[in-house]
């Protein structure tokens, strides 16, 4: 056995072959798991995802309520039939709104509010419902950066976007902390090489992007399953330029976004029925009966998107273009719920839905529509040898919100509230719970799905109970606010605002002036917040009921890009480069943070940070933050099926005495009982590796099989009765003999 040991301050491993090291390792080993407590998952850490910065009125908040847009009432076919303005005037009839609102969308929105209705809703006898903070960034500490191995909360992508027509590439260091308390994704027209692998292509290629841009990512690193998440942003650019792709949202973490190969078949399902569809086209569906990487039988799992919002700029309006046929039109927030498998039969982009096309237990507030321009995607995958049973659709349950100038560059909240669905049991009185997800802007309700709506579908889809992880980013897609038509004479091949006509004419107007002057989107803070009382709320990205860590370690390529060893790095702690010039108490890189946070150290060459307690990262910029508790723990000598005694009395103190006793008295008398063995005419073993240094040549010159029998005699002849001497002697010979 070899046990294998990090030597300090070397960049490689090494092995102990050392049986005396191996044997006190592995008795080391085994005390610790005779006399620790009894297995629990639950393993309590010092520290949590909270950032200290969090003001104390924002530790706690509750749902908010959902309120519907009252539909406008019918009004006269007259009315629309009216032309010119003097008719309108003359001919104008007396609207009269509906007394009753109705709580469901319109197949045909009209522009005309009802009344409020005159009966109040009873107050809820139940209890207000309070979310505790288990996670928070407030982006204080200025110079914050977020490549990969840098913060223990994100990692910024350093990697060229291969998905929807993108044209940006993700550079980490366009995500950084500036010093107003925010986090800045920065967007620019700057050129890329890349030379890389083309996730969707499968091939190599060299590239060039003509614009830069940032993502982050909570991937494996903070996770949670149910709750409410908050954040105040500010979005970037013009509310009239469209081309960029502003996003704040959530995906199971069974997929890593832009990773490709860890998307396929993955994304984004949320079903747990056993269907001839799902048996095929879910890579893990409930037909599954045999248990791998500690995923449950009969339990589909997937990857399911909960889009916060997409925000796409421009200049089309409602009842305009592409929103001919829409209330709101640009620009606008898209909010989703994006679930596998879809539905069939499905309505068709650009119409409203005809009855029994599309889903019930929809709820829109003020200013939005249904988003009747996308319904979701059709999944088909290069690799898959049987299209028509590997194949399925996915759905994108959507409402667009309209906005307006003060979105962009001033800060608005943004939340979604997600109830996971429950089974009947005894503990809610044998009453299944489906679950919904709410979102909110400002306070206002812009959309709420309801679970009871997916379940009358019929497709088996319902909310997510996937552990889902936190995504920033902006892209720039010329599936995104681009001219919805290429102009004439233009290739719309190529998009570089530097480059001829041939590549600048495919850009909305404006795009170009906007985007040569770098563009910010930014985050003041982010929240997370969870019903303690509520067991299926969790923090984790492996959680018992929803399992990731074992399936994520066994596809780890999946995962990785080309040239990766793992798929996250470990969190440095210190080691960047630091100056004694930079002033101590400045929150600077150079300065390790300042005072309270790291220190340079100087006795190193160069010098570099040292963190103090509470603070990582290569320049002390971040707080420690890690899970409070450990669903799914790497595996102990208990979980291969031993099981020590819980020795905590006199008992354990007599075994941990003994063993103390054998790796540290026994070592001393045998040495003793060696010396007094050589006193006796024993002789010690001779360096062999001096002895065959010396008889080179003869190893050389064919002369070995003579000398071989010679060297193994001396060694007989002079230890007699050492096993161990004679093993180690002839393990030797037989080395050289191989050379």
């Amino acid at each position: 056995m070899s046990i294998t040991y990090r030597i300090p301050h070397r960049r490689r491993f090494a092995s102990l072959q050392s049986p005396l090291a191996t044997t006190t390792c592995l008795i080391y080993l085994l005390l610790i798991e005779l006399i620790q407590p009894s297995p629990n998952n639950n393993i309590f850490c010092q520290a949590s995802w909270i950032d200290p910065d969090t003001p104390q009125d924002a530790q706690t908040v509750s749902p908010l309520q959902v309120v519907p847009a009252p539909p406008a009432p019918k009004h006269s076919k007259h009315d629309d039939d009216d032309d010119s303005d003097d008719k309108k005037k003359h001919h104008r009839r007396r609207r009269d709104p509906t007394q009753t609102p109705t709580f469901y969308p319109t197949f045909e929105p009209t522009g005309f509010p009802s009344i409020a209705p005159t009966t109040t809703t009873p107050a809820p006898t139940h209890p207000e419902r309070i979310y505790n903070l288990v996670f928070s960034d407030e982006f204080n500490t200025p110079h914050r950066r977020f490549s990969d191995g840098s913060d223990p909360r994100w990692t910024a992508l350093e990697k060229n976007d291969y998905t929807n027509d993108a044209q940006h590439y993700y550079s980490a260091d366009n995500a950084f902390t500036d010093t107003e308390g925010n986090l800045v994704i920065k967007s620019e027209a700057t050129d890329t090489e890349i030379l890389g692998f083309n996730d969707v292509k499968h091939k190599n290629e060299r590239i060039t992007k003509h614009f830069k841009s940032a993502m982050l990512q909570s991937w494996n690193k903070f996770c949670f399953t149910g709750g409410i998440m908050e954040a105040e942003m500010a979005l970037p650019g013009r509310h009239d330029v469209g081309g960029l792709w502003p996003a704040f949202w959530l995906l199971g973490n069974l997929a890593r976004h832009t990773y490709v190969g860890s998307s396929e078949h993955v994304w984004p399902w949320s079903s747990s029925v056993c269907t001839e569809k799902s048996r095929t086209a879910q890579l893990v569906s409930a037909c599954d009966r045999v248990e791998h990487y500690g995923l449950h039988t009969g339990v589909g799992r997937g990857a399911p998107e909960i889009d916060v919002f997409e925000v796409q700029a421009g200049n089309i309006k409602a009842n305009k273009g592409a929103f001919l046929k829409m209330p709101v039109g640009q620009p606008f927030m898209s909010s989703s719920y994006q679930v596998a498998p879809g539905r069939i039969p499905r309505p068709g982009e650009g119409w409203w839905p005809a009855p029994g096309q599309w889903y019930n237990n929809l709820t829109g507030g003020m200013n939005t529509s249904m988003n009747i321009i996308f319904y979701g995607t059709y999944n088909h995958f290069r690799d898959d040898t049987n299209p028509a049973e590997q194949d399925y659709w996915s759905d994108a349950i959507s409402y667009n919100r309209q906005l307006n100038g003060s979105h962009f560059g001033k800060f608005h909240k943004y939340r979604v509230e997600w109830e996971v669905p429950e089974e009947a049991s005894k503990k809610n009185n044998y009453t299944k719970s489906y679950g919904y997800i709410r979102w909110f802007l400002d306070g206002e309700t812009v959309l709420e799905v309801k679970g009871e709506g997916l379940n009358a579908s019929g497709t088996g889809a319902e909310i997510s109970s996937e552990p889902m992880y936190m995504l920033l980013n902006t892209a720039i897609s010329s599936q995104w606010g681009f001219p919805e038509k290429c102009p004439s004479n233009c290739p719309c091949k190529t998009y570089n605002c530097r480059g001829g006509y041939g590549e600048t004419c495919g850009f909305s107007e404006g795009f170009c002036d906007m985007i040569n002057k770098p563009v910010e989107y930014k985050i003041n803070y982010v929240r997370v917040y969870q019903d303690k009382n509520d067991p299926k709320q969790k923090v984790g990205c492996s959680t018992p009921e929803r399992p990731t860590r074992k399936f994520i370690e066994a596809h780890k390529e999946k995962y990785m890009q080309k040239g990766d060893l793992q798929p996250l790095k470990p969190i440095q702690n210190g080691g960047g480069e630091c100056s004694v010039a930079a002033p101590m108490n400045a929150t600077l890189p150079q300065s390790c943070g300042g005072t309270t946070r790291g220190k340079c150290d100087v006795s190193r060459n160069p010098p570099t940070c040292s963190c103090l307690s509470n603070w990582t990262g290569p320049y002390c910029l971040s707080q420690v933050a890690y899970d409070d508790v450990i669903w799914d723990p790497v595996e102990t000598l208990a979980d291969l099926g031993f099981r020590g005694p819980n020795l905590k009395g006199p008992m354990g103190v007599m075994l941990a005495a003994f063993i103390l006793f054998a790796v540290t008295v026994a070592p001393i008398v045998f040495n003793n009982k060696k010396k007094r063995r050589s006193r006796k005419g024993y002789s010690r073993v001779p360096d062999y590796e001096r002895l065959m240094a010396s008889k080179q040549t003869e190893f050389r010159g064919g002369r070995w099989r003579r000398l071989r029998p010679l060297v193994y005699d001396v060694a007989c002849a002079q230890h007699k009765g050492n096993a161990w001497r004679l093993l180690q002697v002839s393990a030797y010979v037989h080395l050289i003999n191989l050379k």
